[in-house]
């Protein structure tokens, strides 16, 4: 019988990366560290993610942790020598991995990678995985932040979103996070099937009453390939929606939180060093089944992608070759790439930060930028860029701008 193979190519040496190239990097950015842990106990209707239902309930927590460490070891000569400023466990959801796993994890990474010494390390937990403690025994292993995917305080809309936790535990999960962390995330989202306005505002009644330090906002929406696509759910229209996300700013504000990003408000001092990171472009080295990584080198910026399936993944990373992609980002992008992680701060951008972080001049944006402030969708000074107010509800339109033209056609 034959057996289709496929060949991966060898890992490069690290003197591949440091090659002469187009950029001049003055600097390397903060690098983090993102983990993908892609396990759930269902998979949710709405979710695009790399996530994966547990087979017979089963977990295979310690060879994944191996496959992690492999991989880690695996990437260690590509960024030797710079500091973690953060460190995020996502999926999936990471919270069905024991106290114990994660302690290891943690102790694997320290172990062979310099942190900050406020290294900021976060864990999504979901409700449905909560029981009393174990929160504590999370802080315990030595996370710092926690973020509690409730989506919902709505028992029909959460039924409708295919969660599987309810009202009562996901209160329950965010009083035990409060207890156990010193700051923590709430996960939100709006313009969900059959939501009206009153029901939403008694999501962020109770949301509030909680006293979260910070909110994450989502909207509800149809990605491709998962089972809303296949099925679509009556949902809000625009028009409701965005005014679901006034009045969300509107209630956040009032409680002294700050919507320093299109989908994040927190209080002084809770912003999400982690995310800040990305959407400032700066580095992340991603491990795990399924996760990306951005790292920059003197002379190029290079993009990595993990396999995606977990036993391939394992199977892979366990034998020192996790890569199933890598590319460098082409020079003509770059500004498109920082662009749609900038903007979405409401905070915008110095321009000396834009040439630091991709090695290229402001003159390569100065004909997009012409245009989005002749559209009203940014303002600007000397040495900064900030997205307006109608920049931010029309982000996608301020994003594009900066597209690079595409190449014409050869004949």
């Amino acid at each position: 019988m034959a057996v289709n193979v496929t060949m991966v190519p060898p890992p490069r040496d690290v003197q591949h990366y440091l090659r002469p190239g187009t950029l001049q990097l003055a600097a390397l950015p903060p690098l983090s560290l993102y983990i993908h842990l892609p396990w759930c106990l269902k998979k949710c209707p709405y979710c695009d993610f790399n996530s994966h239902e547990m087979a017979r309930g089963e977990l295979p927590e310690k060879r994944y942790l191996d496959a992690l460490v492999a991989d880690l070891e695996a990437a260690l000569p590509l960024i030797w020598g710079r500091t973690i400023h953060s460190i995020f466990i996502g999926g999936g959801t990471p919270s069905l991995f024991s106290p114990g796993g994660i302690d290891r994890l943690l102790g694997d990474v320290r172990a062979r990678l310099k942190l900050e010494p406020d290294c900021e390390i976060t864990l999504e937990a979901n409700p449905g995985t909560f029981e009393k403690d174990r929160f504590r025994a999370f802080r315990g292993a030595g996370v710092t932040r926690l973020s509690v995917g409730v989506q919902s305080f709505n028992d029909a809309h959460l039924a409708a979103l295919g969660r599987v936790h309810d009202r009562a535990q996901a209160i329950a999960a965010v009083e035990e996070a409060q207890q156990a962390f010193g700051t923590f995330n709430l996960d939100l989202m709006y313009a969900l099937p059959g939501q009206s306005m009153a029901q939403l505002e008694q999501d962020l009644a109770q949301a509030m009453a909680l006293a979260p330090p910070h909110l994450s906002v989502y909207h509800l929406t149809i990605e491709p390939n998962t089972y809303f696509a296949k099925f679509p759910p009556r949902v809000p229209d625009d028009d409701t929606a965005y005014a679901m996300l006034d009045r969300i700013t509107e209630v956040t504000g009032g409680a002294g939180m700050e919507r320093y990003e299109v989908s994040a408000y927190a209080k002084p001092g809770h912003r999400c060093w982690h995310n800040l990171n990305y959407w400032q472009f700066g580095d992340y080295l991603g491990i795990g089944a399924g996760a990306h990584s951005k790292l920059s080198f003197p002379h190029r910026v290079v993009r990595q992608v993990r396999y995606r399936e977990p036993r391939l993944y394992m199977d892979n990373a366990l034998a020192g070759r996790p890569l199933a992609q890598e590319d460098e980002v082409p020079r003509a992008q770059l500004p498109f790439e920082f662009m749609l992680n900038a903007l979405r701060l409401k905070e915008g951008f110095a321009l000396n930060q834009f040439t630091e972080r991709t090695g290229l001049a402001p003159t390569a944006i100065a004909a997009p930028l012409a245009e989005a402030l002749a559209k009203g969708l940014v303002e600007r000074d000397m040495s900064h860029v900030r997205p307006t107010t109608r920049g931010f509800d029309f982000l996608s339109d301020l994003q594009s701008l900066f597209l690079a033209p595409e190449a014409p056609a050869v004949p």
